[in-house]
């Protein structure tokens, strides 16, 4: 990108060192004496290392170390802590390395948790910022290039930085809920729930969760802005959350705030679902077949108005054209009110 110096990629699989000389930086970097700027990008929950001490195994390692003489598998939780005080900047990417994610739920045996809760809420990069965080599960391309590049911006002094919100994700990515941008909301809107999966309606009574999980996978897509869980079909189980997943689950099973939800929404949905048929009927009649009171139409018959809806038409089209003119007619004649008749008077 213009303005941003040569980026060096460190990544197990993507680095063509191996072994000691693919270590190497890391080294450096933990020490303090890479001599150049860098960030930390983990993918991953963090497990707690300290629930091996007795039996002296690990979780997760990278690379190796010596411990009392001897080589041993350098645990990443480990690598983390020594690495952090001297990055730039520090992101978290996927819900595993946000919040804990899957390896975090109840029950787990490792004490997984999120790169947040590893370093605390008192941790800041060298450049004064906290924990980033992109969360999903998996996490949506497009919004992690997109947060690194507005961070290397930044970093590099040729951007503002970008707007987080407080909990660490890009603000402008993760405020609005699935369901505020979905493409199935117009049917909740008019209480239509799909009853089985398959259905084109809303997928809140089938276990989606979109109301209250905030994500813009149906605006951008799952990948190359196609897909995404609700446009191909799939309930929203909250995987962008940190609640995710034991404060969603049963998954895809009806959420208990739709006894509320949806029962307001089925009850007010009835009337504006028919007053928009309605509007629809008309909208479906071009002005010679208002006329001739037919529809011309060779693929079916198309039902007249009835007498009750024509009157209704009627006083909707008077409010309608209120104040403007109805297409066709004669414009209004303006009739001078007394100030204007004063003010000629004086001229």
């Amino acid at each position: 990108m213009p303005g941003l110096p040569r980026i060096n990629l460190h990544h197990p699989v993507l680095s063509v060192e191996a072994g000691d000389e693919f270590m190497e930086p890391f080294h450096l970097a933990m020490q303090g004496k890479l001599g150049k700027q860098f960030v930390v990008v983990y993918e991953g929950s963090i497990p707690d290392e300290r629930k091996n001490d007795e039996n002296g195994g690990y979780w997760v390692a990278l690379g190796k170390h010596e411990v009392d003489g001897e080589e041993q598998p350098f645990p990443t939780a480990d690598i983390m802590a020594l690495m952090a005080p001297y990055a730039a900047a520090v992101i978290a990417i996927g819900t595993c390395a946000t919040w804990g994610g899957i390896p975090a739920a109840a029950g787990n045996v490792t004490g997984s948790m999120g790169l947040m809760d590893f370093l605390g809420e008192n941790y800041r990069s060298t450049f004064g910022l906290p924990v980033i965080n992109i969360p999903g599960c998996a996490p949506q391309g497009d919004n992690f290039t997109e947060t690194v590049a507005a961070v290397l911006m930044f970093l590099q002094g040729i951007g503002p930085l970008p707007e987080f919100d407080s909990l660490g994700r890009p603000a402008w990515l993760f405020t609005d809920t699935v369901h505020q941008t979905c493409t199935r909301g117009g049917f909740y809107e008019e209480g239509i729930f799909a009853k089985s999966f398959g259905d084109k309606q809303c997928l809140v009574e089938i276990g989606c969760w979109g109301p209250v999980v905030q994500c813009n996978i149906n605006k951008r897509g799952a990948l190359n802005h196609v897909g995404g869980c609700m446009n191909v079909g799939a309930p929203c189980i909250g995987c962008t959350m940190p609640g995710f997943p034991d404060n969603f689950s049963p998954f895809y099973t009806k959420p208990p705030g739709t006894i509320v939800s949806s029962t307001t929404s089925k009850t007010t949905g009835y009337f504006i679902r028919n007053l928009r048929r309605f509007s629809m009927m008309y909208a479906n009649r071009s002005v010679i077949w208002n006329r001739n009171n037919h529809v011309p139409s060779g693929w079916g018959h198309v039902d007249e108005a009835t007498t009750l809806q024509k009157v209704a038409h009627y006083f909707y089209n008077k409010i309608q054209f209120m104040h403007s003119v109805r297409p066709g007619a004669k414009p209004r004649t303006h009739k001078p009110s007394k100030e204007d008749m004063e003010e000629v008077k004086q001229q």
